[in-house]
């Protein structure tokens, strides 16, 4: 009895076995389509203090750009009858962490029955920013309670008579803000000789920074603009809002005339009236006014209100008064 064996060659498929092979790999092309197809989402779970930053955030703060503005291009100082800047500056600094997602207004909804000034505000995301005064207003609002805006600004300031918050006082803010331009390419430090002593001084070392500024500032304040256009050409968050707070505190601080000065004396003037109307549009929660409609990212609400509270206290300078 002979006995028939079956040998398999490469490359031969029997019939049954091609149609069974030929719908597995039909099947298994279109797993793969499908999973390379652009309309499948792989969700992935991360932190949102994790996610990277450094796209949205701007080269300079806000506080440098208006140091900037005050400062003399080729002197590399500012004004010595110039007593503003520095209770301006500090607000500023609570503008900025606003901005950056840092802090936000207490949610309570009892606390519309107070100014927006004596609002309390608490720190929501303690990362850092790695900003020298940021970073240090933030450890300390870690370690502190809940104060009001006006009362931030005082202690940021110095301005107390608590001598337990003596502490809470930023030293040298002015040295420090010019010292970060230094570290960013935009100024230079020299040593100038007045009288009986050196001074440290810090002149202009990239004009086209300041000239882009000057330049914001007065296409702002003259031409209109709409906060969608602004919003829309740039990948920082708000940045018509962040460009209408750095000519508010500059015009608190005294320093928003130096960027005017290249203007006409009519357009001057014209400037000067869309600042005022700036001032209160925006130092109102929630925003009034033509000029301040803005649209609003999820989950920012709370912050910008810190923003509107600040300029609040602004409003009261003598400088705006005056």
């Amino acid at each position: 009895m002979s006995t028939v064996t079956r040998r398999r060659i490469g490359g031969v498929v029997s019939p049954s076995n091609n149609a069974n092979d030929g719908r597995t790999d039909r099947r298994t092309r279109s797993s793969s389509h499908e999973a390379n197809s652009p309309t499948s989402e792989t969700k992935i779970a991360c932190d949102p203090q994790d996610v990277d930053e450094s796209k949205s955030t701007p080269r300079l703060t806000l506080m440098e750009e208006v140091l900037l503005l005050g400062l003399k291009d080729k002197q590399g100082y500012l004004s010595f009858w110039n007593d503003s800047i520095s209770y301006a500056l500090r607000g500023c600094i609570l503008i900025e962490l606003a901005f950056r997602g840092r802090i936000a207004m207490v949610k309570d909804v009892n606390r519309r029955k107070d100014l927006l000034a004596d609002r309390c505000i608490e720190l929501v995301n303690d990362k850092l920013t790695g900003e020298v005064l940021l970073d240090e207003t933030i450890k300390m609002m870690k370690v502190s309670e809940k104060l009001s805006v006006a009362t931030w600004i005082n202690l940021l300031s110095g301005e107390t008579w608590n001598v337990t918050k003596i502490g809470y006082q930023l030293k040298q803010v002015r040295e420090r803000l010019a010292k970060g331009l230094v570290d960013k390419g935009v100024l230079r430090t020299e040593k100038r000789y007045f009288l009986l002593f050196d001074m440290t001084t810090h002149p202009v070392a990239d004009m086209i920074t300041k000239e882009e500024i000057i330049k914001r500032v007065c296409t702002t304040l003259v031409n209109r603009v709409s906060a969608t256009t602004i919003d829309s050409q740039s990948i920082v968050p708000y940045a018509y809002l962040r460009t209408v707070c750095m000519i508010c505190v500059a015009y608190a601080a005294n320093v928003l005339e130096n960027a005017l000065l290249y203007l006409q004396p009519d357009l001057r003037e014209q400037a000067y009236s869309k600042v005022d109307e700036l001032m209160n549009d925006f130092s109102s929660w929630p925003f009034t006014g033509t000029g301040a409609k803005i649209e609003l990212l999820a989950g920012t609400a709370l912050s910008l209100e810190v923003v509107a509270a600040v300029l609040s206290v602004f409003t009261k300078m003598d400088t705006i008064v005056s």
